[in-house]
């Protein structure tokens, strides 16, 4: 399994280049059994990812494009009256699938958001008092547009924390667009993707790392570094008890990429940042000094002895 990782991080960097450490991160979200929310601007490779991901793994994939008319149906899905068979027939919503890309996810009202929140967090569909389990392995991807974009509303505190990690692609560098602008004046990479995990396999490696270990001593410093986030001078809302569960996973999940079955302090350290930065709430005193949710968290990992 450690060969068919190296390859998909390998192929997925002929795709999205220079963006390694990104990548990466939504691997282990999706091994961690997460959702990935992706902040940015339009056309730095978040719907690129999010597809060449989804066929390296060999899983189904649904877009939507959230608008302010989208509706909650749209995503679940509806029953219809059938009158050959006099019955209702379930249609299914856009995340009856492996991968949903949920673009735009602060442009949509806030019953649509809860409605793919709701999906997110429970992995079925009940419409009409009838559940409809989500197919296995099942991921979103959401994007969302930074503050000050028109026609958008940032998402609230509750709705982030269902959010395993919260990331941002960025701009290339020059060396890096020079060399995309050349090799994409012909061909499209997408159109060249092989399956390299099947989705039983991803299946079973998201098995293989809730069995990696945490010793003790390490649950301890990963647990500090929460309980840091609640007793700090700059922090009003701290990391919940969901996000602890989520930096444990994700660190299990880095532990497995690197060909461990065991987690280090270096594990907690690398995830701590995507993990627990969207799940602060800063307080004035933070605003007034430019201080952001990621700088307080590197401050508290440093503060703590590993």
């Amino acid at each position: 399994m450690a060969d068919k990782i190296r390859q998909l991080q390998k192929e997925l960097g002929t795709i999205i280049k220079g963006k390694k450490e990104v990548t990466d991160k939504i691997i282990m979200a999706v091994l961690a059994r997460g959702h990935v929310l992706l902040e940015d601007v339009p056309g730095v490779g978040k719907t690129t990812t999010a597809l060449a991901l989804c066929r390296l793994m060999g899983m189904d994939f649904n877009r939507i494009q959230f608008t302010p008319d989208v509706v909650p149906s749209d995503v679940t899905g509806f029953t219809m009256y059938e009158k050959q068979t006099g019955r209702f027939i379930y249609r299914p919503g856009a995340v009856m699938c492996n991968m949903l890309l949920a673009d735009e996810i602060n442009r949509t009202s806030s019953k649509t958001q809860a409605a793919l929140l709701e999906v997110m967090e429970e992995g079925k569909v009940t419409v009409d008092n009838e559940t409809h389990p989500v197919p296995q392995p099942f991921v979103v991807i959401a994007t969302e547009n930074p503050t000050g974009s028109s026609g958008t509303q940032m998402l609230p505190e509750s709705q982030l924390d269902r959010f395993m990690v919260k990331l941002s692609m960025g701009y290339p560098s020059m060396e890096e667009e020079m060399r995309l602008i050349k090799e994409r004046q012909d061909i499209n990479p997408l159109d060249f993707i092989e399956e390299i995990i099947t989705k039983q396999e991803l299946l079973k490696m998201q098995d293989e790392v809730k069995q990696i270990h945490v010793d003790d001593k390490v649950l301890k410093y990963l647990s500090q570094i929460v309980d840091g986030t609640r007793n700090h001078s700059m922090i009003t809302l701290g990391v919940s008890p969901r996000g602890t569960l989520a930096y444990m996973d994700m660190s299990r999940a880095r532990a497995f990429v690197q060909g461990r079955n065991y987690v280090l302090p270096e594990d907690v350290q690398a995830v701590s940042v995507p993990v627990l930065a969207h799940r602060l709430l800063l307080n004035g005193k933070a605003r007034m000094s430019h201080v952001t949710e990621a700088d307080v968290i590197e401050e508290i990992v440093k503060r703590i002895p590993t």
